[in-house]
């Protein structure tokens, strides 16, 4: 079974909070087949509230992930921080089509979380990767060089004088 370690056994936990830590490597996400980090540390921390008719689940995280930057393709340590909560109720059958609601089968005795972690730590990540050294211009790249180089120079704005063309049909206007 995948990522079995991320199984939570809550049929012989008391009624109250329960406190579970993680640490996410590399190999986490590899058993996803996600291969956009180079490296990651990342602290993961799950409370779980058991009552007597449902779970929640506080997740939050807090760490490290190493990605290319989108501007440079320089590799650097982008810092993350999120949280999610999920509710875990019992029906009939197994339903996960809401992001913040789980309902399970009233026979079942553990959660895996691992697809929640998944899901929770790359949505953390932004869409857009940029080296915090090209942000302030401390960064100093080949690529920023060319770059540079090849933005467009900026354009001299040409001050006219009244076009007499138009002055005929501004008599036109009127004010109401």
């Amino acid at each position: 079974m995948k990522n079995k370690e991320y199984i939570i056994p809550f049929s012989g936990l008391k009624i109250g909070k329960h406190k579970f830590d993680y640490i996410i490597e590399n190999e986490f996400f590899e058993s996803f087949g996600y291969d956009e980090f180079r490296e990651c540390h990342i602290m993961v921390d799950v409370v779980l509230n058991k009552t007597v008719t449902m779970l929640e689940l506080e997740f939050s995280a807090k760490g490290t992930v190493n990605v290319d930057c989108d501007v440079t393709n320089e590799p650097f340590d982008l810092p993350i921080e999120t949280t999610m909560d999920l509710v875990v109720k019992f029906g009939e059958t197994f339903n996960d089509e809401d992001d913040e609601l789980l309902i399970i089968p009233h026979g079942d005795h553990q959660i895996n979380i691992a697809q929640y972690l998944y899901e929770m730590l790359v949505l953390a990540v932004p869409q857009k990767r940029i080296h915090p050294g090209v942000l302030d211009g401390t960064l100093k790249s080949e690529a920023l060089d060319k770059l540079k180089a090849l933005q467009p120079k900026e354009i001299q704005e040409h001050k006219t004088e009244n076009d007499p063309r138009w002055d005929a049909l501004k008599k036109f206007k009127t004010d109401k």
